[in-house]
């Protein structure tokens, strides 16, 4: 089996645009939650949002390829362009050299509602442009990005709610271990417009907190009320160690464990046995014991329900010394992109030493109090960290993260 690395990360999202305005948030305990006044006047119940600002690719790409991108696509350009120097790979040996593409992304309603909205207005579908089928396919970040960054080898999407990010990551070094790729680059794109957000609204998902937007996303304590959507997207280059050596690439980290499970029981409610089952399986496959794990970046979203299942199941793996926070509590929850972006977010800690806070953490309920939640940044060094996401559906997904010897 070979050993996978990871060469490169970029990320776009509510904490900043690039990894040293993130690093600053992450830091500080810096929200990105913001008030969405155009969300009232649709009809949501909770205008509140992660907001990322549009990026501007003029310039960068030509109207030809913008015109096929969705929103989540933007952000996925500007990440992976990030990755990509980071690794110091550039179009000359990505024409030259195999690279494949996993992005988790599981919705592009704004493309999908304004193409039927186009139509419906001109009774011709002919006027939609050619663009529009490849901005309303889920698969539009691989789709465009793999021509766009000529990438030539496995090119998919993956589609698993709120872990496609965390399994993207997974597969990719699934398919680097097992030799059928050397390079890979994965991550998670989320578009944050409202389309995109209707149906959570809907089902009373969303915090209510709108008086106070940065002290909305409280998870794991005992007074939230819901999770607050974000967005974006993030990147990770994974290679095998023999391909960053040949390269003489500088190595970030090395993934050392993946873990999943299916929860085979409600579509949207999770359970204690599928969660413990993803941790233990990321842990065996890492070779390490719970007391080896320095951090624990949670999928805690902010929901009653889902953060009281999390602290379970963390408590019942690592007991109550493993330090846990959620930057879910800066960001709102990511979604599809969640699980890439905690793993940037958690290699940007680890570079700096530091654990970001889990802030709004003021009351801890009768399970988050038996698990070791920093409230406040910890200047720490980190080794190793794990990574969770927990999607409806009942997919879990856990991924080990260590520093390179």
């Amino acid at each position: 089996m070979k050993r996978v690395v990871i060469t490169g990360i970029g990320i776009y999202s509510s904490l900043g645009i690039d990894k040293e305005e993130v690093k600053d948030s992450l830091f500080k305990g810096k929200s990105g939650i913001v008030f969405d006044a155009k969300r009232k006047d649709i009809g949501f119940r909770s205008a509140l949002t992660g907001m990322v600002k549009e990026p501007d690719l003029k310039g960068l790409l030509d109207r030809r390829q913008r015109k096929s991108m969705a929103e989540q696509c933007n952000y996925a350009f500007v990440s992976s362009n990030e990755a990509l120097t980071q690794a110091n790979i550039d179009l000359d040996f990505l024409s030259q050299n195999e690279m494949g593409i996993i992005f988790g992304n599981d919705s592009s309603s704004k493309a999908v509602i304004e193409s039927v909205d186009g139509v419906r207005a001109k009774k011709d579908t002919t006027l939609l442009g050619s663009g529009s089928i490849f901005q309303a396919m889920n698969c539009t970040v691989t789709m465009n990005l793999s021509t766009i960054f000529k990438l030539r080898g496995i090119n998919m999407t993956l589609s698993a709610a709120c872990a496609s990010g965390s399994h993207s990551v997974g597969m990719g070094y699934i398919l680097i271990r097992n030799g059928y790729q050397d390079m890979v680059m994965c991550g998670g794109a989320q578009e944050i417009n409202p389309n995109a957000m209707a149906s959570f609204d809907g089902i009373s998902a969303f915090s209510t907190n709108e008086s106070n937007p940065t002290k909305a996303s409280k998870p794991f304590d005992r007074d939230r009320d819901g999770l607050v959507p974000g967005g974006g997207a993030a990147t990770l280059i994974l290679e095998s160690l023999e391909s960053a050596e040949k390269r003489g690439a500088d190595i970030i980290a090395e993934v050392v464990g993946y873990g999943f499970s299916s929860n085979g029981e409600h579509i949207s409610n999770p359970n204690l046995d599928g969660q413990v089952r993803s941790l233990e399986m990321a842990l065996k496959q890492a070779e390490m014991l719970p007391k080896d794990i320095d951090y624990i970046n949670a999928h805690a979203t902010s929901t009653p329900v889902g953060d009281t299942f999390e602290a379970q199941a963390i408590h019942k793996v690592f007991g109550s010394q493993t330090p846990v926070t959620s930057t879910k509590s800066m960001t709102g929850h990511e979604c599809w992109m969640a699980g890439a972006s905690e793993l940037v977010y958690s290699m940007i800690m680890m570079k700096h030493g530091f654990i970001a806070p889990n802030i709004n953490f003021e009351n801890p309920d009768e399970f988050s109090k038996k698990i070791n939640i920093f409230a406040d940044t910890e200047e720490r060094t980190l080794r190793t960290i794990l990574s969770n996401s927990f999607g409806f559906g009942g997919t879990n997904s856990s991924v080990i993260i260590t520093t390179y010897d």
